[in-house]
C-alpha cells in the first residue's frame, strides 16, 4: 500500500495507491487515509503475511493489533523510528515479530520487557551508488557553482529534531576556515521548520559564517551534493523522529564519504567497524574531529574505503532482503 507515484510495476506484486500524494515537507497520513488503510486490512484480499513499516504510535498500533486479531494474518512490524523515551514501547508493539533497525533499539525494547523471541535486528538498506572519481566531483562542484578545491561540509538532516543543525553550524564556525563552505540540506518535517530555519540563520550571522553557508533545503540533487562534499555531518544528540541509521548517512557511506555521527546515538554503531566517525555531540568536538581528519589523508582514505565496504555489504538490498525472507518463512511456517 503506497502513494500514486509509487504505483510502478514490481516483481511478483503491485502497489495499491491507498495514500494520497506526499505533501511538501514530508508525508503525514490524514484520518481519511488511515481509515482507508484499516478498511483495506479488514476487507482486502487474503494474503499470507502483513509487513508494517511505521514509527509506533497509539492509533496505528491499535489498528494493526485489531486487524491482526480479526483476520488472523501473520505479521511483521519494522520500527522505522523509535518512540520518545517517555513512551512505553511495549504497549505499542503488536506483531508476531518486531524488527529493530539497530542494536540500540533492540536493547531498549528488551529493557522495557519485550521478549527476545519476538524481536529481530535487521538494518535498513540502500541501493548501490557509484563512488565518484576526483574528476566527477570537480564537475559536480562546477555544476552547483561551488569552489573546486575548498573544504566543503554538508549537513543533510532535520531542522527541528536532534540538535544536529545547530551543532553543524556552530562546529563549522569553530573550525574557522574562511575558505570553507557549509551546505545545509535540511528537510522541513513540521510547521515549526520555518521558525527553526530563521533561528539558525540568525546564529550563522552572529557567528560570522553567513556568507559561507548555503541553505539548500530539501533537494532532488542530494546524492550529487553528498558526492561532492568532503565531510557529511550527522552529529545529532538523539535519533528521535529519524531512522536509527539515517538513510542519507548510509548513502553517503556508499559514496565513499567520511560521515560523522554522534556518540550515544544508534548511528554511533556505524563507527564500530570504521564505517563512520563517532564524536561527542558538541561543536568543539566536531571541529576538532574534522581538523584532525583534514590533516591526515591516510585516515580519510581508510574511512572512505571502510564506509563504502560496509554500505555495500551489510546494508545492501540483497543482504537485508535475505534476512527478511528468512523471517517471513519462520513467521509464516
Amino acid at each position: 500500500m503506497g502513494r500514486p507515484d509509487q504505483a510502478r510495476p514490481i516483481a511478483q506484486g503491485r502497489v495499491e495507491a491507498v495514500y494520497g500524494p506526499a505533501s511538501e515537507g514530508g508525508f503525514a497520513p490524514s484520518v481519511r487515509e488511515n481509515l482507508g488503510v484499516f478498511r483495506h486490512l479488514l476487507l482486502g484480499r487474503s494474503v499470507d503475511l502483513w509487513h508494517f513499516f511505521f514509527a509506533p504510535n497509539p492509533k496505528s498500533s491499535a489498528a494493526g493489533r485489531l486487524a491482526r486479531a480479526i483476520r488472523r494474518v501473520p505479521s511483521v512490524h519494522t520500527v522505522c523510528s523509535v518512540p520518545a523515551a517517555t513512551q512505553s514501547v511495549r504497549k505499542l508493539l503488536f506483531a508476531d515479530a518486531t524488527v529493530a533497525l539497530s542494536r540500540s533499539a533492540y536493547e531498549r525494547f528488551r529493557e522495557e520487557g519485550v521478549s527476545a523471541s519476538a524481536l529481530r535486528v535487521i538494518p535498513p538498506s540502500v541501493p548501490p551508488l557509484a563512488e565518484p572519481t576526483a574528476d566527477e566531483r570537480r564537475e559536480l562542484r562546477k555544476k552547483h557553482d561551488l569552489p573546486a578545491d575548498a573544504p566543503l561540509w554538508i549537513y543533510p538532516g532535520d531542522l527541528e529534531f536532534g540538535g544536529g543543525a545547530e551543532i553543524a553550524l556552530e562546529g563549522f564556525a569553530a573550525w574557522n576556515r574562511r575558505d570553507a563552505t557549509l551546505l545545509m540540506a535540511c528537510r522541513r518535517k513540521t510547521p515549526r521548520a520555518d521558525e527553526a530555519l530563521a533561528r539558525l540563520a540568525t546564529r550563522a550571522k552572529h557567528w560570522g559564517i553567513e556568507p559561507q553557508v548555503r541553505w539548500v533545503g530539501e533537494t532532488r540533487d542530494i546524492h550529487e551534493l553528498l558526492a561532492l562534499s568532503d565531510f557529511v555531518v550527522m552529529v545529532n544528540r538523539t535519533a528521535y523522529a529519524k531512522m536509527d541509521y539515517p538513510l542519507v548517512a548510509l548513502e553517503s557511506m556508499c559514496l565513499g564519504r567520511p560521515v560523522l555521527v554522534g556518540m550515544g546515538t544508534p548511528s554511533a554503531e556505524l563507527a564500530e567497524d570504521g564505517g563512520a566517525i563517532a564524536v561527542e555531540t558538541d561543536a568543539e568536538a566536531l571541529a576538532e574531529a574534522i581538523e584532525g581528519l583534514s590533516t591526515d589523508q591516510a585516515a580519510i582514505a581508510e574511512v572512505r574505503h571502510k564506509a563504502r565496504e560496509l554500505a555495500t555489504s551489510r546494508f545492501s538490498p540483497q543482504e537485508v532482503a535475505a534476512a527478511y525472507e528468512l523471517l517471513y518463512e519462520e513467521i509464516h511456517g
